[in-house]
């Protein structure tokens, strides 16, 4: 395959490195990636900047859950899609719903203008639209350039045949990118099944903290997550999911 896209979701200095060195061709920066992903801390981007060149784009998602925003969260969204534009980034990673389930269009409107000419994608907001093909036209006439996607399913693999849909739809007027669930051993079955050639991926494993001393019956967050446990990019996972693109 002689173009592709190898994007990897970072939520630290660490993993963003690790996903350069394994072969990405871009990231998706994020904070608690383990929840999902939320909006990065400016901090976090200029850090990334003294070690790193590469192609980022911005998620802005202001909290763990749904999609639909009270105004208050509405204009924190707004407001760091400036400030990333403004800091250098070279896109974001947006989504907004309405109540009904449908893209809300004003709303991305108000994010698009505050982009001016970033690169944008409509992120798995899309996979919660009720109407996946209104939600596709609705990016494409607001302007944006992807929709990041795993074809309304839990995995990519599931979603196959709604991703294929897509991309026959979409005849070229929008990219569909692969995400959920991706990694070296599905690429090919995906691409085989619908030609898609864009695809998004954490490759996160999970570490051991270094902490020596350890408090096990206290617990700063969700039960279900260790204290000790810190998620990061595998540079290997990256370099096979490269390698099988390379192959197509």
């Amino acid at each position: 395959m002689k173009e592709f896209t190898l994007e990897v979701c970072a939520d630290s200095v660490e993993s963003v490195l690790a996903g350069e060195r394994g072969g990405a061709t871009r990231i998706e920066l994020c904070q608690n990636l383990v929840i999902g992903g939320t909006t990065p801390s400016p901090k976090l981007f200029e850090e990334i900047r003294k070690h790193s060149q590469i192609h980022m784009h911005v998620l802005i998602r202001p909290r763990f859950g749904d999609f639909c925003y009270t105004s208050y969260e509405y204009s924190m969204m707004k407001e760091e899609v400036r400030m990333f534009r403004e800091l250098g980034a070279q896109g974001v990673v947006i989504g907004v719903l309405a109540p009904d389930g449908t893209l809300d269009m004003k709303a991305m409107y108000g994010l698009m203008e505050e982009a001016q000419g970033m690169s944008v994608t409509l992120h798995r907001a899309f996979d919660m639209s009720i109407d996946p093909y209104e939600a596709m036209e609705g990016a494409i006439s607001l302007g944006i350039d992807r929709i990041l996607t795993s074809g309304q399913k839990n995995l990519c693999t599931e979603g196959i045949p709604l991703l294929k849909s897509l991309k026959e739809k979409s005849m070229g007027r929008i990219c569909i990118q692969v995400g959920g669930g991706v990694n070296a051993a599905v690429i090919g079955q995906v691409y085989s099944a619908t030609g898609i050639t864009a695809y998004h991926m954490s490759g996160k494993e999970n570490m051991d903290s270094p902490m020596i001393y350890r408090k096990e019956e206290v617990n700063m967050g969700l039960p279900s997550l260790s204290e000790y446990s810190i998620f990061r990019t595998n540079e290997e996972e990256i370099r096979r999911a490269r390698q099988e693109l390379e192959k197509l």
